[in-house]
């Protein structure tokens, strides 16, 4: 883990309420992640892997516990505060990419800095920067229906990071790819976490991808354990 603690998870407690009571699904977790980490979440389904990743996205409100970003409890804020967090601070992926059909490869990963109001020279700039470093340079005018599966992933990827977000945060990433298309995205975020030096934290029922990260942790009846690779 890195020196800098950029995310602190404390306590971190999450129940549902059903009509037969409460679902309690994380009953309070630690967690720390570092400049330059990169972290596994594996677990069986339904153990909270996604739970975990939508409270540190600020996507979701724990039932009690904290989330820190950079010292800043951002539970404390309230949601018009707490939403610019998760635009500024937080780069996700997901299983499915959830690009905007109707727009260009460069449009949709210059999105979120168009949001934040930066100008649209400098967003488009970036984009095609962030394209580029995912291998897609030549592909910044086509439109995600006619780009393949593997490549439509890399354009979330490069989304994810055009904002220089504290972490990224990738749900299932490729579970919905083939095994060679999951091996090259697989290789694409250890090397941008190498390069960029920016940290990961994935959700993945992959083990092979987990064996490959610098830290794994085990989501398991609720707690978490770091596991150890034999």
């Amino acid at each position: 883990m890195g020196d800098e603690i950029l995310v602190k998870v404390e306590r971190l407690y999450k129940s549902y309420r059903l009509p037969d009571g409460e679902l309690p699904v994380l009953r309070g977790l630690d967690l720390e992640i570092g400049r330059g980490d990169m972290v596994a979440v594996v677990g069986s389904s339904g153990s909270g892997k996604s739970t975990l990743l939508h409270l540190m996205g600020a996507l979701d409100r724990p039932t009690s516990g904290k989330v820190y970003y950079d010292g800043l409890d951002i539970y404390g804020l309230d949601d018009g505060r707490l939403a610019k967090i998760r635009g500024e601070r937080v780069g996700f992926v997901f299983q499915f990419h959830y690009l905007l059909p109707e727009f260009t490869a460069v449009e949709n990963v210059a999105m979120p800095l168009l949001i934040r109001g930066v100008n649209r020279r400098e967003a488009t700039s970036k984009a095609k920067e962030l394209l580029a470093e995912v291998g897609l340079g030549e592909r910044l005018q086509h439109k995600p229906g006619r780009l393949s599966g593997g490549e439509q992933q890399r354009v979330a990827i490069a989304r994810a990071l055009v904002g220089s977000p504290t972490v990224v945060l990738a749900d299932e990433p490729t579970g919905n790819l083939d095994a060679e298309t999951t091996r090259t995205i697989h290789a694409l975020m250890l090397r941008l976490n190498g390069s960029l030096g920016q940290a990961f934290v994935i959700a993945t029922h992959n083990e092979s991808l987990a064996r490959s990260m610098k830290r794994v942790v085990r989501l398991m009846d609720g707690g978490l354990r770091e596991e150890k690779w034999e």
